[in-house]
């Protein structure tokens, strides 16, 4: 499956973390705040991210950012896209299932990022590998 991971300046830590684990099974491209330059604002990684997702550059993404709000309303403004917060695997179960989402949104100021601790990883793949709707 080919991925997108995005994260702003809050985010941009848990995307590296997520995209490091996911390099394992699947293709991830990770759209870093360096490369998107003056565009690196969170509204602007969604739009660009959700547009690309849209166009068939990539299947699924991830978009991280304080909260994970910002990133699943910005990416929510882009018609045909389906974005949804996802903080554990039920909710990434849902989001895939139930809401057939193209992206899931994740908070890295609200996810404890400690492997042992956190399922955010988990919540990750069981998106990924659930058939949409």
């Amino acid at each position: 499956m080919k991925l997108a991971i995005a994260g702003d300046s809050a985010g941009e830590g848990l995307a590296k973390i997520l995209a490091d684990h996911l390099k394992t099974a699947h293709e991830v491209s990770e759209i870093s705040r360096t490369e998107a330059g003056p565009d690196a604002f969170y509204a602007n990684l969604s739009d660009r991210v959700a547009n690309e997702v849209l166009a068939g550059k990539y299947d699924r993404a991830i978009l991280v950012c304080g909260t994970g709000i910002g990133v699943c309303i910005s990416a929510n403004k882009v018609p045909g896209i389906r974005a949804a917060l996802t903080h554990d695997t039920y909710s990434a179960e849902r989001a895939a299932l139930s809401n057939n989402a193209q992206i899931i949104t994740m908070g890295a100021r609200v996810i404890v990022v400690d492997p042992v601790r956190t399922k955010t990883a988990q919540a990750a793949d069981q998106w990924i590998g659930l058939k949409p709707g």
